[in-house]
């Protein structure tokens, strides 16, 4: 098929079976797009779309986001993961409101300067809403490239992603390029899918190279297996009349930005930090030790709790917290098992 025949066939079937209907597709602009393809890194639309329209609710625009604290963007962002989409979000809207006049840039070097975008990501904006020809490669476009073009290889070595780069830019058509890249995008989500693909559907068959050859399950060639590292934590949970007491966690490292229970490193540390606080002759409940997942890394975590009976000043003075009453407050992200936690107690 050639570079023509590609776009053609594809917003043929976008025209018929595409999606047209998602929250960031009504009331199109730059400011919609950029916040849903952000959301869209590394999360799958069906996850993203009641957190886009609790997003867009709070934060309508780019002086609203611009001007929040970022307390409360990690709050709606709570979740979703991958924080530092969320801050970066929140930098680049500073930046756009600072540097351009509170008006999104149709320039394509622009988009791609701000935080937290990619090329990938920059033309995704640029194409969708202003309909500039940018070639994309996300996940999707990636898999329906390799298997039609039969490319094998990891698309993270720079031979391999430089060849789908090129192949992406060949397919990418001069009209129509906002629904083309919507269109590629959704046949790989929707239709060569990384499990079980529908090829029945795609209206790229019949020129596959992948479905000719039966490469479709080798395709594309996934990234070699990497142990996956852990860590052991403590986390600490200190309950008093005030509520329950909660820090601010570094900008980066472990949910950088949001607000947690204390972490610490060892059983020694664990006791010490209760005995700082005062809790000494009251005994600590260590609760059975559970496991999260992040990309790269798994962290098994035993929660630990204690009460404190003496006025709570102590603890403000020894660290920078504030005592949560989810009662009472609602503007902090949480990451969630802290926020499971924080749920287990008010149950």
């Amino acid at each position: 098929m050639t570079g023509g025949d590609f776009p053609s066939a594809l917003l043929q079937w976008f025209d018929q079976h595409g999606r047209k209907d998602l929250p960031w597709q009504k009331n199109r602009s730059a400011y919609r797009v950029w916040i849903s393809e952000i959301m869209l890194q590394q999360t799958q639309v069906v996850s993203v779309i009641p957190y886009y329209n609790r997003f867009m609710e709070r934060f309508p625009d780019l002086d609203v986001l611009a001007a929040a604290p970022i307390d409360d963007v990690l709050h709606h962002w709570a979740g979703l993961g991958y924080y530092a989409r969320a801050r970066n979000l929140h930098k680049a809207a500073i930046q756009i409101t600072q540097q351009w006049g509170g008006q999104f840039s149709e320039s394509f070097e622009n988009i791609l300067s701000l935080p937290g975008v990619g090329r990938s990501t920059a033309a995704a904006i640029s194409s969708i809403a202003f309909k500039n020809r940018q070639p994309i490669l996300d996940g999707n476009v990636k898999r329906v490239l390799a298997r039609y073009h039969a490319v094998e290889g990891w698309s993270g070595e720079r031979r391999v992603s430089d060849r789908l780069w090129q192949l992406s830019d060949a397919q990418t058509p001069y009209e129509r390029v906002d629904d083309y890249t919507q269109a590629i995008m959704d046949l790989g989500a929707t239709v060569c899918r990384r499990a079980k693909p529908h090829c029945d559907r795609c209206p790229l068959e019949s020129n596959c190279q992948a479905k000719q050859n039966g490469l479709v399950s080798q395709l594309p060639t996934p990234r070699p297996k990497k142990k996956i590292g852990e860590q052991n934590r403590f986390m600490l949970i200190l309950e008093s009349s005030e509520g329950l007491f909660i820090e601010k966690r570094p900008p980066t490292g472990i949910w950088g930005g949001l607000w947690s229970f204390p972490l610490v490193d060892d059983v020694s540390a664990v006791t010490e930090w209760f005995k700082a606080r005062g809790i000494t002759e009251e005994p600590l409940i260590w609760m059975p030790k559970r496991r999260h997942t992040f990309t790269h890394f798994k962290l098994n975590y035993q929660p630990v709790s204690g009460l404190l009976k003496n006025p709570p000043d102590c603890v403000m003075e020894a660290s920078q917290g504030v005592w949560y009453k989810a009662a009472t407050e609602s503007v902090y992200g949480f990451p969630a098992p802290v926020k499971r936690l924080i749920e287990e107690y008010e149950d």
